[in-house]
């Protein structure tokens, strides 16, 4: 062995194991075919040298040993069909489940015997995912019909907040069709607030102008190992303002009462005071002083009891007492009714509603009337509106017009307006808020009030594209049962 001229001790190179052979394996088909052969081989040897000894011409001796081979390869062949046959119609009874065909069964199912014990256990197999496939496909199906039906809003959002399911509340929601809405974020439908806010809380979403308040429920679930946000959105704004008006309709019942008792005798005394200062001899100044003050007292107790008087009906509506009423001739009395402006009304469908037609006129005036007082007050603020190098206030021509549209259940009606619109949407419907100098807060309060014993809503809004509000009353077409009613009066006493 040679050395190496730097010292370094050779090394030998780490041997390769071997690669383990692949064992061949024999087809089914093949092995059966050679058992075959190999089970008859003894009998075919033995017939065949007997047969081969005989004294028998060559010919005889040859076709008898074809007759066997003949007779052999006919008996294997049934043997394959006994025992290939039912194993390829299992293989394509499994394949078939396993794409979820569960139409084929296996043949030879038989008890008492391997194969057909085999045989009824695949088809018990099918009957039972046949059967799982149809639950789950029901249950599906009534899952569907649940989400769809409720009223409720529901979305679900993956981890890219992304939408993934929406039901058709909350398509009317976001007023798009789920085509054009899925696969896009919460912030691009102003649904962020939903997953950045805590559960089970209180949230007001900035959609299609619309003061509603809404509880948030989320929770997740996960959809092929990717976890995904459900949202379910309840409108609580109603039973807020159930509670808010109960709460204010004590207060107003409480002050009105002890008010009411107070401004009764002060009116009186004021008045008892002023007969008294006529007939007692002073110095006219100071009786006209003294006169003076005493009839502003009296005038203002007046006032403070009208005043009270006002928010004493708002607490003390009844019920509605609901009769068919035309609506058409009913629209027509109230835009006569107001003589500062003509209302113009726009003709609309023939329709015979159930309401109680004086409370849905005391509605109908009170929008009519703010109406008309926004663009009067815009009239009047003409010089202002020239200074500012605008469009001329003055240019403009005050209009109030009233139209109504019918759906297959609800009767729209719509006032809309040319005036300054809302300044402050959200605290329209707040109660004793007003931006009048003589209003008193009860007018449309007591308005969404009205609509809501009726079933229906108000919604006030600036007109899109175009100067002023529209205000929209919807109120159902069909009355209610009597339960309904019931409630409806319990609410609002």
């Amino acid at each position: 062995m040679g050395s190496d001229p730097h010292g370094t001790i050779p090394t030998s190179s780490p041997s390769k194991s071997p690669k383990p052979r692949k064992r061949v394996r024999l087809l089914y088909e093949s092995r059966v075919y050679l058992f075959s052969f190999l089970v008859a081989l003894p009998a075919l040897l033995i017939s065949g040298i007997l047969v081969w000894i005989q004294p028998w011409r060559i010919e005889s001796r040859l076709s008898l040993i074809g007759v066997e081979l003949f007779i052999w390869w006919l008996l294997v062949l049934a043997l394959q069909e006994q025992a290939i046959r039912p194993m390829q119609t299992l293989a394509n009874v499994v394949a078939a489940l396993r794409e979820e065909d569960y139409s084929f069964r296996a043949r030879s199912a038989a008890p008492n015997d391997a194969l057909g014990e085999l045989s009824l256990e695949v088809n018990a197999l099918a009957d039972m995912l046949s059967d799982q496939k149809v639950r789950a496909i029901e249950a599906t199906a009534l899952l569907q019909r649940v989400v769809d039906e409720i009223d409720a809003p529901l979305f679900a959002f993956d981890p890219n907040h992304a939408l993934r399911l929406v039901n058709p509340a909350g398509e009317r929601l976001v007023q798009q069709p789920a085509v054009r809405i899925l696969g896009r974020t919460a912030a691009e439908l102003s649904l962020q607030e939903c997953l950045s806010a805590a559960n089970e809380s209180l949230v007001e979403l900035n959609l299609n102008d619309s003061q509603a308040r809404w509880l948030l429920r989320r929770s997740s679930f996960r959809q092929q190992g990717v976890p995904h946000t459900l949202v379910v959105l309840s409108d609580v704004s109603r039973a807020l303002r159930e509670e808010e008006r109960r709460a204010w309709q004590r207060l107003i019942r409480v002050l009105g009462h002890e008010l009411s008792n107070s401004l009764a005798p002060i009116k009186s005394i004021a008045g008892s005071l002023g007969a008294r200062v006529a007939e007692t001899p002073m110095n006219e100044e100071v009786r006209s002083d003294l006169q003076r003050g005493l009839e502003i007292i009296e005038a203002r107790s007046a006032s403070l009891h009208r005043f009270l008087q006002a928010y004493r009906q708002l607490a003390q509506m009844p019920a509605p007492a609901l009769r068919e009423v035309a609506l058409s001739p009913l629209i027509a009395r109230i835009a006569g009714l107001e003589t500062r402006l003509k209302v113009r009304v726009q003709p609309g469908p023939d329709l015979v509603c159930v309401v109680d037609p004086d409370q849905l006129e005391q509605m109908l005036i009170n929008l009519v009337r703010n109406a008309v007082d926004a663009v009067l007050d815009l009239s009047s603020t003409a010089p202002l509106a020239d200074q500012s190098g605008g469009v001329k206030t003055s240019e403009i021509k005050p209009e109030v017009t009233m139209r109504w549209s019918a759906t297959d259940k609800d009767v729209v009606l719509a006032i809309e307006d040319n005036g300054p619109g809302l300044l402050n949407p959200a605290n329209v419907f707040t109660p004793f808020y007003t931006t009048k100098p003589t209003g008193s807060g009860v007018g449309l309060v007591l308005s969404r009030q009205i609509a809501e014993a009726h079933g229906g809503r108000i919604d006030l809004s600036n007109r899109s594209g175009g100067q002023g509000c529209v205000a929209r009353v919807v109120i159902p077409r069909v009355p209610f049962s009597q339960p309904q009613l019931d409630r409806n009066r319990r609410s609002s006493t």
